[in-house]
This record gives C-alpha cells, sequence and structure tokens, in this order.
C-alpha cells in the first residue's frame, strides 16, 4: 500500500478526529483532500461532520456528568465560560448554532451548556444542523481553494530545506513561552496559598 492508498484508506477517520479537537484547520485539510481526489468530497463533509457533533456531545457528558472533576473545573476558570454561561441563558438556540463560528468558544462551549439544565436531546438536534453548516462551509473552502494550496507546495518545494529547519523555531518559542507561564502561574498559585504556621509541639 502506498502513501496515497494509505491517505484514502484512514483520511477521513483522521479528518473526523481533527475536526473534534482541532476545528476549521482539519475541515479545510479535508477539503483540500477531497480536492486532489484522495477520496470523495462527500467523506470528507461527511466525516467532518460527524467528528465534531461527537466531540461536542463527548464534551457536553463530561459538563454534565462530572461538574467537579479537574478537567471541568478548569474550563469553569476560563473567561470565555462566563461569557458562554451568559451567552447560553440568553440565547440558547442561538449559541448553540453559532458558537463553532465564534473564536475561543469551541471548547468550553458544550461543557457550559452540559452544566445548563438544558436537555441533551435538544442539545443534540441544535448540534447536528450546527456542525453540518460548520462542516459544509470549511470543507468547501478546503475544495474550492485546494489549487491555490497545491500552488502554493509547488513554490515552495524547491526550499523544503530552508522550511524544514524553519519550523521548529516557531515551535520551541511557542514552548518556551508556554513553560515560562506555567512557571509563573505556578508562582502565583503558590503565593496565593494562605500561610499556616507549624504547630508547636506540647512538652
Amino acid at each position: 500500500m502506498d502513501i496515497g492508498q494509505l491517505v484514502t484508506a484512514i483520511g477521513p477517520w483522521a479528518i473526523a478526529l481533527g475536526a473534534g479537537f482541532e476545528g476549521e484547520t482539519a475541515a479545510v485539510a479535508g477539503g483540500v483532500m477531497a480536492h486532489r481526489a484522495l477520496f470523495p468530497v462527500w467523506a470528507a463533509f461527511g466525516a467532518t461532520a460527524l467528528g465534531a457533533f461527537f466531540a461536542d456531545q463527548m464534551f457536553f457528558q463530561i459538563g454534565r456528568r462530572f461538574r467537579d472533576r479537574p478537567f471541568v473545573t478548569h474550563a469553569r476558570q476560563k473567561p470565555a465560560f462566563a461569557r458562554a454561561v451568559g451567552l447560553i441563558e440568553r440565547w440558547p438556540i442561538g449559541f448553540i448554532l453559532a458558537y463553532r463560528f465564534i473564536y475561543g468558544f469551541r471548547m468550553v462551549s458544550p461543557v457550559a451548556i452540559g452544566l445548563s439544565s438544558l436537555r441533551w436531546r435538544r442539545f443534540a438536534a441544535l448540534n447536528v444542523v450546527a456542525c453540518v453548516i460548520w462542516s459544509a462551509i470549511f470543507t468547501t473552502i478546503g475544495y474550492l481553494f485546494g489549487p491555490t494550496v497545491d500552488r502554493v507546495l509547488t513554490a515552495l518545494r524547491p526550499h523544503h530545506a530552508e522550511i524544514l529547519v524553519a519550523l521548529p523555531i516557531p515551535g520551541l518559542c511557542l514552548l518556551g513561552w508556554w513553560l515560562w507561564r506555567r512557571r509563573n502561574r505556578i508562582r502565583r498559585e503558590r503565593l496565593a496559598e494562605p500561610f499556616h504556621p507549624p504547630g508547636i509541639a506540647e512538652g
């Protein structure tokens, strides 16, 4: 089995997984691969919609059933979570249909909806509509702009060595920035902890 056959065989599954956790990048990539005829465009569209739907349903159930666990507690501390709760209370239907298109809301919103009083059947029905619309838009973007992507990749091919050398640099910078933020956060948490003087042993 060559690489083309491998991508054809597992491509839609990879796109489904990526759409659930990575989002628009995977959806557009599915459209680009469909443009290259690695698999049909309906497979890219279906995989993107299914991956997004099942990921949202999973996060919804996590919010509903594990509200006191660390993952949910961490999500509730994010600024977008409080805004999501306010939007759910005001416009529940509109928010469910739109949050996938709002930057910063995609991961925390299903958890916030799970913590609300909204029934899972209603969320599932609205989520199907939202994921179908979202998948259609971004898969189509990848499919229509596939020729442009191919031209860019062709133009960069003579410089692949320089690109391979340069690609790790942003990743290393991002890793260093993340470690620096993590160290500062741990330091702030330690400073915020109340001081408990050691007990005096009785003689």
